[in-house]
């Protein structure tokens, strides 16, 4: 299922947006602990000032520290306390030292002294536990915030991209379907937005537009050269009719017409399948008979096994000139032994040449191109002309090297449903 898919757009704009969801969090989330860390701070020293003043003065008034303060002498105070204490001056800052003491997980001690006679410190040790605490919670409270934010951030983020998603699939459709050789179809504008996607798709349709005007332009070229050619070229067979028969030249100027005349009406049946115009007529064909008939009219040496043949709802004269190609092309490009077997509705006719080259494999019979030249000389139409009438007949036609060795075609007449 598309949806749910990982690799689909929806999901890396969704993951995008989390991370971005992330990040920002983190950012304030870092700004939020950083305030109010060096809030706890503050208070936690202004809370201990305050005691250390209170007991400065209660000291200085009864000679006695209070309850709650302990009196120390130098050596007595933690070292990083006595250094801070030896560096305040009382005429600037009051002589006040204070030390945080931090020793993770459960010691958070915020310390203040001052001297109050010669060897003699008031000493208050204010527990930072509960701001620390705090800040705990607070840190928790970000992460829980976010990790539901992003519950319903990342399926509203999948859900807001269908939109586009939807737009992107339906021009990956219709390219398709142009590839697939419907060059009427188009994408179309898809609604008010002016985006990358309305760009791209005015782009597919005009390269469409563009392909089908192009292609029309070579088939009507390519049925207008064939007809012109089929006037003249009648006269020339006419012509050749009346030579003398006993004459070389004869020979060859009537085989070169013949091949001459094949390729005219290659042409003119390729113009009317990618016009269109063909359609099938189906009959009941029992394939078996209709196959070896047309192989012995061929005249060529071919093997034909049809003991599984069955009948079948097709246009014999279709499949008659379908067989007809691939026979000739197996001989003409091949190498003897040919065999054609008929199975149920499948048509296999193999040679022993060098089999298909690899660009046919790949890209499927092309005009005026054999492949390879190992296959032998050919205009390259007749499996052309075969691929087109198995279209019109609703049948597939596949192209293999057999693993013996040798090319390998077959006609599939009912081929199953994709």
């Amino acid at each position: 299922m598309d949806f749910l898919n990982p690799r689909a757009l929806r999901w890396k704009i969704a993951a995008l947006a989390a991370a971005a969801c992330c990040a920002v969090a983190a950012v304030v989330g870092f700004l939020v602990h950083d305030a109010t860390r060096e809030r706890g701070l503050r208070v936690g020293h202004d809370r201990t000032l305050t005691r250390l003043i209170a007991a400065e003065r209660e000291f200085s008034r009864t000679g006695k520290a209070p309850a709650d303060i302990d009196v120390r002498t130098r050596a007595e105070l933690p070292e990083p306390l006595a250094r801070d204490l030896a560096e305040r001056r009382p005429d600037t800052d009051g002589g006040y030292a204070t030390w945080y003491d931090v020793d993770p997980p459960n010691w958070y001690w915020m310390w203040g002294a001052v001297a109050v006679g010669d060897d003699q410190i008031l000493v208050v040790r204010d527990d930072m536990s509960t701001e620390v605490r705090s800040l705990q919670l607070l840190d928790r409270s970000i992460v829980k915030s976010v990790l539901a934010a992003l519950v319903f951030v990342v399926p509203l983020a999948a859900l807001a991209t269908e939109p586009i998603n939807r737009r992107l699939r339906h021009g990956a459709r219709t390219a398709r379907r142009i590839a697939d050789g419907d060059l009427d179809a188009r994408i179309g504008p898809g609604g008010r937005a002016r985006d990358e996607i309305t760009e791209m798709s005015a782009a597919v349709d005009d390269m469409a537009g563009a392909l089908q005007r192009k292609l029309e332009s070579e088939r009507r070229f390519t049925a207008d050269v064939a007809h012109e050619l089929r006037t003249p070229l009648m006269g020339l067979v006419t012509a050749a009719g009346l030579l003398t028969d006993d004459d070389e030249a004869t020979g060859l100027v009537r085989d070169r017409l013949r091949a001459l005349n094949a390729l005219v009406e290659d042409l003119l049946e390729i113009s009317r399948l990618d016009a269109g115009a063909e359609r099938a007529r189906l009959d009941p064909v029992p394939l078996g008979e209709l196959v070896a008939d047309v192989v012995r009219r061929t005249g060529t040496d071919t093997r034909v096994d049809a003991g599984a043949a069955e009948v079948v709802e097709t246009d014999p004269r279709r499949v008659e000139r379908i067989v007809v190609n691939l026979v000739t092309n197996a001989h003409r490009h091949g190498a003897a032994p040919v065999e054609v077997t008929v199975t149920g509705a499948r048509i296999a006719v193999r040679d022993h040449g060098p089999g298909f080259p690899p660009d046919l494999l790949e890209r499927g019979p092309q005009r005026f191109r054999t492949g390879a030249s190992e296959r032998g000389r050919g205009h390259g139409l007749g499996l052309t002309v075969a691929q087109g009438q198995a279209e019109v007949l609703g049948a597939r036609l596949t192209f293999a090297n057999a693993p013996g060795g040798g090319a390998l075609a077959i006609l599939d007449l009912a081929p199953d449903p994709a």
